[in-house]
């Protein structure tokens, strides 16, 4: 018993019984320090981890449909918490969601945000409010591990591999950042700490080029023997060959610095619980960004052959298995309780996307955009209507399962909200406040939301506005349907959740309302 135990028994015994405003006294201070304290404890400030996986389709997760695969570890998440039916990111392709996701701005309003190559420079500007720099200013520790893909260095200028690379991740609101600079298919195939890269070794530069050959290593293209994972044609995965596979662009030197596929989930995850360890007593969040499903797809012999449905299969197998490790991870800490940890996607799903690997013949009936149509690259459904599962104890009702319409747009606008930080007008033009939805709480998320697959589309309620776009209506290298019409298409979605029937001709005045609604945000240059 603590001395102030002692003392407050001591006058318990002495004077409870006998002068009942002292009695009343104990009682009201013992109540409100009670109250007080349970108060303190439900707002408690939550760690926050958002998992970022790569191509992950709407179908590709057993708790969304799938029956040929079983993600246990994914699918906990939403059993302990919530599971969202109708979460979007802003794109159908990498780069645009992730700008989405962390700037609170669609994509399509600033120039150069496409898929980029390897050598981008920073795309992201570091004088403007992000998600990280919300949680820096909430006096969060910050980590960016895995797939970066927004650029690096300063705009228009050559990126000096061999020097510290002053603009990036750091640079946007993350203390931490352990990465690959773009996507595994394409040089610079390194990691890199903050702002170095790991393992360089100065006797031996680095240099990239995205325009023609430098030096002499092999390439897939002339030297297709040397491949481990052969490349489809066309896609131009032929050009330096690294750890057996041929990637875009061209690199020399690095040789120490380069990494081997299989390794990349393991690397990862270490880095990740590395800083949920090392910040289990502050508040933190942990921007944890895949890389599995994406091409090249090569796991580790831990999965290798143990999905039955080849290589894609393994990785997600793989992918489910990291998901686990960190939950796993947070039990150990004792941070379970009270931390959010969200799982989601940056676009649709691809099967062929590049490499031989037989991902369309080993599919064996498996719809990795479930009942969708289109996927990666496309306007429909299939290209932005991702898995979105969210768990924190504290605050969500385990086993709810939402409709709420959210993107991951809003993410910054809702922790900024949460957090009671004011935004500057120019920060987080199309960031909506859907706090209440995300936690489950409410069904009701944010009113509209424009999304971009080569195409723009609205959604508002059950309506969804196509607008015309010329070009070609299957995508032939991944035989996927872009949504390229030259006419408008109108879908009322909670019908025609497949997109199957146009109804543009049956309701003009629709289609006129929501293409002029469309013009309008896009002329505001803004939507909040």
């Amino acid at each position: 018993m603590t001395y102030h135990s002692m003392c407050i028994a001591n006058i318990t015994k002495k004077h409870l019984f006998r002068t009942p405003s002292i009695l009343a006294i104990f009682l009201t201070v013992t109540l409100f320090s009670q109250g007080l304290l349970f108060a303190q404890k439900k707002q408690q400030r939550p760690n926050v981890i958002f998992i970022y996986a790569d191509d992950v389709g709407y179908g590709d997760l057993s708790s969304y449909g799938a029956t040929k695969i079983s993600t246990p570890s994914i699918d906990r998440i939403g059993k302990e918490g919530v599971r969202f039916t109708n979460a979007h990111t802003t794109s159908a392709t990498c780069t645009p969601s992730r700008f989405g996701l962390l700037t609170g701005k669609y994509p399509w309003r600033q120039k150069g945000t496409g898929v980029l190559p390897g050598d981008a420079s920073l795309i992201i500007p570091t004088d403007r409010l992000t998600l990280a720099k919300v949680f820096q200013n909430a006096g969060y520790k910050t980590a960016s591990v895995g797939k970066w893909h927004l650029g690096l260095g300063e705009k228009n200028k050559q990126i000096n591999w061999n020097e510290p690379i002053t603009k990036g991740p750091n640079e946007t609101g993350f203390d931490y950042a352990y990465f690959f600079p773009a996507t595994s298919d394409r040089v610079p195939t390194v990691f890199i700490e903050n702002q170095n890269v790991q393992g360089l070794d100065k006797s031996d530069p680095i240099a990239v080029d995205y325009s023609k050959k430098i030096g002499n290593e092999p390439t897939g293209l002339e030297n297709p023997e040397l491949l481990k994972l052969p490349a489809s044609p066309n896609h131009g995965h032929n050009n330096t060959i690294v750890n057996g596979i041929g990637r875009i662009g061209w690199m020399t030197g690095g040789k120490q610095t380069r990494w081997t596929d299989e390794e990349i989930a393991h690397v990862f995850l270490s880095k990740a619980e590395q800083f949920m360890e090392e910040n289990q007593k502050n508040p933190f969040f942990l921007y944890f960004s895949l890389n599995d499903i994406h091409v090249p797809r090569m796991p580790s012999s831990q999965f290798k052959g143990k999905s039955q449905m080849g290589l894609r299969g393994d990785v997600i197998l793989q992918m489910d298995w990291t998901v686990g490790e960190i939950l796993k991870k947070l039990d150990e800490l004792k941070l379970t309780e009270n931390t959010l940890i969200i799982f989601s996607s940056d676009n649709g799903p691809v099967l062929d996307d590049g490499y031989a690997d037989k991902a369309v013949e080993l599919a064996q009936g498996h719809k990795p955009a479930g009942v969708l149509r289109g996927g990666k690259y496309s306007a429909f459904e299939g290209g932005s209507r991702v898995p979105w599962l969210a768990r924190w104890p504290q605050a969500i009702k385990p086993g709810t399962v939402s409709d709420a319409l959210i993107c991951q747009i809003d993410l910054l606008a809702s922790f900024a909200h949460y957090f009671q930080q004011k935004m500057e007008v120019d920060d987080a033009p199309d960031s909506f406040n859907t706090m209440d939805a995300i936690l489950g709480k409410s069904k009701i998320g944010r009113p509209y939301l424009i999304k971009q697959g080569g195409a723009l589309s609205i959604t508002r309620e059950n309506w969804k506005y196509i607008e015309p776009r010329e070009g070609k209506a299957i995508q032939e290298l991944t035989n996927t349907e872009t949504g390229n019409n030259a006419s408008p298409q109108l879908y009322d979605l909670s019908k025609d959740l497949g997109e199957k029937t146009n109804l543009a001709t049956e309701y003009p005045a629709k289609v006129k309302a929501m293409a002029g609604e469309l013009a309008k945000i896009r002329e505001a240059e803004r939507s909040r």
